[in-house]
């Protein structure tokens, strides 16, 4: 191996240690399967329909605090932080079981999301009700568009608990999620 082929073999071994040590703290994804059902996590906010079969007593909406608990009958304040539709579900007929109903079926749906955030170069800046496939593009078009000082290129977009991110809006459709901030930032010209 010459000197040439060396450099260049160090500098692509170099490349991907720094490509590969990145991902150990990769923050949430930005593409359109973040928005599934499964990977949905639940939070302050969110109104759930929450059904026991044959229960009618303990079938109703709740509404997840800002402590990330919803207050179910018989069994007290029931954790919600991270847990998705099928971990509550589950966690609430364990719950159940325990001395409460016998064969407990529940079923858990999400009947209003919490809200998302869109400010900066848009016509209308606030707090906007969530959509299931909204997009970033919609999110502003909901905002009522850009200004005349958007850059309609690039949008800043924050996870819950993430750092902002720089997305590109020529790639492909990003989605927005539920309690997400959608900053759209000025042009240079």
């Amino acid at each position: 191996m010459n000197a040439s082929n060396g450099t260049m073999v160090a500098a692509l071994l170099l490349g991907a240690s720094v490509a590969l040590g990145g991902c150990a703290a990769t923050p949430p994804p930005l593409s359109a399967a973040a928005a599934t059902r499964d990977a949905y996590a639940l939070g302050p906010g969110d109104k759930l329909r929450i059904t026991v079969y044959n229960e009618p007593a303990l079938t109703g909406e709740y509404t997840v605090t800002p402590s990330s608990t919803i207050a179910f009958p018989l069994v007290g304040d029931v954790p919600v932080t991270e847990r998705t539709i099928d971990t509550l579900r589950q966690a609430i007929t364990t719950r159940l079981a325990d001395g409460y109903v016998n064969d407990p079926r529940v079923s858990v749906e999400v009947m209003t999301f919490r809200t998302y955030y869109i400010l900066g170069e848009v016509n209308k800046p606030g707090e906007y009700p969530y959509s299931v496939g909204l997009t970033l593009e919609q999110a502003v078009a909901t905002a009522g568009g850009y200004t005349y000082r958007a850059n309609k290129r690039r949008i800043f977009l924050r996870r819950a608990r993430a750092e902002e991110r720089s997305v590109d809006l020529r790639g492909t459709a990003v989605s927005v999620l539920p309690g997400d901030t959608v900053r759209v930032g000025e042009r240079y010209f």
